[in-house]
């Protein structure tokens, strides 16, 4: 059994260390931070998996961001414990995620990531839609959580302001 929260003040270390733990060192010098740099989390939308020891499972964070005038929703890091991982939790964060975004009213999602693995979410490849360098635009992906959400939506991803 997992208890689901959305993240707290008193969770971001033990969050941080999560991420150090599941990807490469030097994850804050991809693009993506410098989108998340001095911005706030959409904190509604940051949740926590807890296993029934209290242990940190799984972690979601979602950022704001801009393309032009359109809001974007930019989601990212997510991770699953190493001892997790096969258990469906990284599926079960984006799930209820995404139906709060819809609820809370977002058009759009964004991530960089494998197609593979998020197109069963939903999201596509984006054509015409640049993150900072050096990001592989073939990982360049969204999901539209209101019909027709992407459309005409093109430039260059920028920082909430």
């Amino acid at each position: 059994m997992y208890r689901l929260e959305e993240e707290t003040e008193d969770d971001w270390w033990e969050v941080e260390a999560l991420y150090d733990l599941c990807f490469a060192p030097g994850r804050t010098a991809l693009s993506s931070y410098r989108l998340r740099e001095g911005v706030p989390t959409v904190a509604s939308l940051c949740l926590t998996l807890r296993d029934e020891g209290g242990g940190l499972a799984a972690v979601i964070r979602y950022w704001p961001a801009r393309i032009g005038e359109h809001d974007v929703l930019l989601l990212g890091p997510i991770a699953v414990h190493p001892t997790h991982q096969g258990e469906g939790l990284g599926a079960l964060l984006i799930n209820e995620s995404l139906a709060e975004a819809r609820r809370l009213g977002w058009e759009r999602v964004l991530l960089v990531g494998d197609l593979p693995y998020y197109g069963r979410f939903g999201f596509r490849k984006l054509d015409g839609v640049e993150m900072p360098p050096p990001t592989n635009p073939d990982r360049v992906l969204g999901l539209e959580l209101k019909a027709g959400a992407w459309e005409g939506v093109r430039g260059k991803v920028s920082k909430a302001t």
